[in-house]
């Protein structure tokens, strides 16, 4: 993909919320363990922008933007044993999980609940929107992108 790509990262802000990744800077994208998703870890590339979507609680929805400042790489929780993400037959010379660094950008000045995306006819395309897709990493095409952030109240070429 380009450096034109977008995405949408999901986390349960209770373990890592967008004011978590605002306060750190900059966070690994890792553990995550579905072969879906870590192929569109592995597309990813540095300038790519984020939306950042808080899930598993009572306002899901996207807060803010990111951007990914390193290209995939090894997720080094696989090969710790004490990690709930080790995967015994993963090894260094042939990892099977990758991860990617992801800064903040902007939080969005308005949050923006799935309800309100789900509403939006032009967003009816979303891949976060259609049935069955529970992805943790998906990509988004730019004018959803666009969209959402400006529902967020941020000017999208801003970023």
């Amino acid at each position: 993909m380009s450096a034109e790509a977008y995405w949408l990262l999901k986390s349960e802000p209770d373990v890592f919320s967008y004011a978590d990744l605002e306060r750190v800077g900059t966070e690994p994208w890792n553990g995550v363990r579905n072969y879906q998703a870590r192929n569109f870890l592995r597309a990813m590339q540095v300038g790519d922008r984020c939306l950042f979507y808080h899930s598993s609680t009572g306002r899901v929805g996207v807060a803010g933007v990111g951007r990914v400042v390193r290209a995939a790489y090894p997720d080094d929780l696989q090969f710790d044993p004490l990690s709930p993400y080790f995967d015994s037959k993963s090894t260094p010379e042939q990892p099977r999980w990758s991860m990617v660094d992801v800064a903040a950008v902007s939080a969005l000045p308005r949050f923006v609940a799935l309800e309100e995306l789900r509403a939006v006819p032009e967003l009816a395309q979303l891949r976060l929107l259609q049935k069955g897709n529970r992805l943790s990493v998906m990509p988004v095409r730019p004018e959803e992108f666009e969209l959402i952030v400006a529902l967020g109240g941020l000017h999208p070429e801003a970023l």
